[in-house]
């Protein structure tokens, strides 16, 4: 009997131990999963921020480009800002709405958008899709106005204002903390471009524009700046409560139906204004060619639209804050090749100016260098949490 009650003995303590070999298989596939998880989600996000900062640098340059060499349509080239949509279509059949991204980083939407067990309706779409695309028309033609009245540097750096205007719609709608060096940031960058609004005077090169146009576009460009910050924390905000998917069509189609309708409002703008009688004579005058006309309105609604892919991008793996802190360092980029390109002036305020746009740049990176520390050592500490104790049960 005794020997009998010795096997069952091990039998039962053999049964006890087997679950903790797959819980202990389960916590290396997870820590396994976890970390490929962080390198796919920095993968995407080094490509968006390249989408953006090279897609934003090339159409500010060909915008401008479009100015200095005869083109002066208001209408035509906020319309190239949107009109290059159909250039994503082929995306959507490579990326359809099923293919589910992999975004397990601790993002507050990201989690969100996980528990969703059912699609927004088909009109809350279309009343966001609209709304968004109305808001990027009138965006889009004051930001025309900015960088036909402003030299392409200054106007790069004054852009750098949405960092601001983007964090105080983002406390508000998005529930974006903010820390000493984020605050700091802001403040640099909104220094910067009051530096270059005192700065008017000796910084108007162009002998053609008066003080008057440079003041209209430097308005422009600010309240383009507040008006674009708005609508990044309404993206984001629809990512969170209305739209809850982690597909690439998602963002695909929050850039394809807006600029549509953006689209249609300057065509509408365009008509209505007269400026298409002036545009056959335009493109004659053109730099002396009308392949060159084509080429550059169609270079700047492709870069146009690789910008904004890496701007949603952003804001559906991180913030639109964060997206926002991405496009500034762009500024410091843009500048240097309108010097070599558009001979514009380097002056010492403007040096000063970019300067500060790098670190406020710096300082935010910075602040989420800390916050990709702490979320990490976090992750760590709660496997390894969950591994003790399996193997105390064992």
């Amino acid at each position: 009997m005794n020997s009998q009650e010795e096997v069952e003995l091990q039998s039962r303590d053999v049964g006890d131990r087997r679950p903790c070999s797959p819980t202990n298989t389960g916590l290396n596939s997870s820590r396994n999963r976890l970390e490929s998880t962080n390198y796919s989600w920095w993968l995407r996000v080094t490509v968006y921020s390249l989408f953006l900062l090279a897609g934003q640098s090339a159409a500010t340059l060909l915008g401008r480009l479009y100015y200095d060499k005869g083109g002066n349509s208001k209408w035509m080239a906020t319309f190239v800002q949107s009109a290059g949509f159909p250039v994503l279509l082929p995306l959507l059949f490579f990326f359809p709405s099923s293919t589910k991204l992999t975004t397990n980083y601790p993002v507050d939407f990201t989690s969100t958008s996980s528990s969703a067990s059912k699609l927004p309706k088909l009109s809350t779409m279309v009343f966001l899709y609209v709304a968004f695309g109305l808001l990027l028309t009138g965006d889009n033609m004051m930001y025309s106005y900015g960088l036909l009245f402003l030299p392409v540097s200054t106007y790069s750096l004054l852009c750098a204002t949405q960092l601001a205007f983007n964090a105080v719609f983002s406390f508000f709608l998005n529930s974006q903390k903010f820390t000493p060096l984020i605050l700091n940031s802001l403040v640099l960058v909104t220094m910067s471009a009051s530096i270059l609004a005192i700065n008017a005077d000796s910084e108007n090169t162009n002998t053609h524009i008066s003080k008057r146009k440079y003041v209209i576009g430097f308005l422009c460009t600010l309240g383009a700046s507040a008006t674009y910050s708005l609508y990044l924390s309404l993206v984001q905000l629809s990512f969170q409560k209305v739209i809850k998917r982690e597909t690439f069509s998602t963002i695909l189609n929050m850039q394809i139906y807006p600029s549509f309708i953006a689209t249609c409002g300057c065509v509408v703008g365009l008509f209505a204004s007269g400026e298409w009688k002036g545009l056959e004579s335009e493109m004659k005058e053109y730099n002396q060619a009308r392949v060159s006309y084509v080429m550059t309105l169609l270079w700047t609604a492709v870069t146009w639209q690789i910008c904004s892919v890496g701007l949603l991008g952003l804001i559906f793996e991180v913030s639109s804050l964060f997206s926002n802190v991405i496009s500034t360092l762009a500024l410091p980029l843009v500048p240097i090749l309108a010097v070599i390109f558009f001979h514009d002036k380097m002056e010492g305020m403007k040096v000063m100016a970019m300067l500060l746009a790098i670190w406020g740049f710096l300082s935010y990176i910075y602040q989420h260098y800390q916050d990709d520390s702490k979320s990490k050592a976090n992750r760590t500490s709660h496997v390894n949490h969950i591994s003790g104790i399996a193997r105390e049960i064992c």
